[in-house]
């Protein structure tokens, strides 16, 4: 069957609960929806009260080959005892076919929000990422992207140029911004990095804690400079940054050189999420599940908002990049 005939409206419970039993997995309880927009992730009791997650993973968003790349990244992390939740290899594959869908099943685990502002713990974060960086350095990825600013920059510039959600007087003043934005962040941006494979998504919400961190959700996977993994771990004034930096990438560089060069993709590597968020939203849009969790979306007001925000980060991309500070 034609994968491309498929959207999430088609994926009953009925076929989810066909889908599992098709590879030897039934149903006893539960089948709860868990929180994923880009694809539909849900945990059930199987009839041994095993607890599991399935991934329906959206269609046409990735190919067979660069979803196995990702399974095959986390099955050699937990090979090497890094913290990581591989898919399970059910008739010899990770990867699962039904009814045109593409899914994998996890081993469902648990664990409390991993506490950003917590040094010991933001250390031990460092310490794992430096790791998995050096597990990771030994290839990379031969399908997945690479980040660049085709992916991150002017693509979504053409989707929210033809975006439907931004009122017709507020369009004109927010694609200024954009425009200024992605000037901006061409005069910062450099390529002089060795590209790592990466968890690409490294928030706090994709870690887990259990008795020290655990690594989800890595289904952004793909080439870039290894700050990728780093700098969506700060928050705060720019003390607070510069301080929860030296904390992590002092414990990162107990397993991982880090190159200083790095540090000044920061902000032009936030200023390309922010565009690419909003664009992600847009395409997703005919999603019914994303008009109900972004209702904000089609209000004049967030994209004033949004042209603000945007007009402020031209500023912080002019500010000198955070420091490595020397270890004493």
């Amino acid at each position: 069957m034609n994968i491309t005939a498929f959207n999430f409206k088609t994926l009953m419970p009925e076929l989810i609960m066909d889908a599992l039993e098709s590879v030897g997995l039934r149903i006893d309880s539960g089948l709860t929806a868990l929180n994923s927009y880009e694809n539909r992730v849900y945990q059930f009791l199987d009839e041994d009260r095993k607890r599991y997650v399935v991934k329906f993973y959206r269609p046409e968003r990735w190919s067979a080959e660069q979803i196995l790349e990702e399974h095959e990244l986390s099955l050699g992390l937990d090979e090497a005892e890094i913290p990581v939740v591989p898919p399970m290899r059910i008739n010899g594959s990770t990867l699962l076919n039904h009814e045109g869908f593409r899914f994998a099943v996890f081993p469902s685990v648990g664990g409390r929000q991993f506490e950003q502002d917590n040094d010991e713990q933001l250390e031990w974060v460092g310490r794992f990422i430096g790791r998995i960086h050096r597990h990771n350095g030994e290839k990379c990825f031969s399908f997945r992207p690479t980040i660049s600013l085709e992916e991150y920059l002017y693509e979504p510039r053409r989707e929210l140029e033809q975006s439907t959600l931004i009122a017709g007087k507020q369009k004109e003043a927010f694609l200024r911004a954009v425009d200024l934005l992605i000037a901006e962040v061409k005069l910062y941006w450099t390529e002089d990095w060795h590209p790592l494979r990466l968890h690409g998504d490294l928030h706090a919400s994709n870690i887990l804690w259990r008795d020290g961190p655990m690594f989800v959700d890595l289904d952004d996977a793909r080439n870039g400079p290894a700050v990728q993994d780093l700098w969506m771990l700060l928050n705060g004034d720019r003390t607070e940054q510069q301080y929860q930096l030296s904390l992590l990438l002092d414990a990162y560089q107990e397993f991982m050189d880090f190159n200083p060069r790095e540090l000044a993709l920061m902000e032009p590597l936030r200023a390309m999420r922010m565009i690419y968020y909003l664009a992600w939203i847009s395409r997703r849009w005919g999603d019914p599940a994303f008009p109900h969790s972004f209702p904000w979306m089609v209000d004049a007001g967030f994209w004033e908002q949004q042209t603000v925000i945007f007009t402020e980060q031209v500023k912080l991309l002019r500010e000198p990049p955070l420091q490595l500070m020397p270890s004493y």
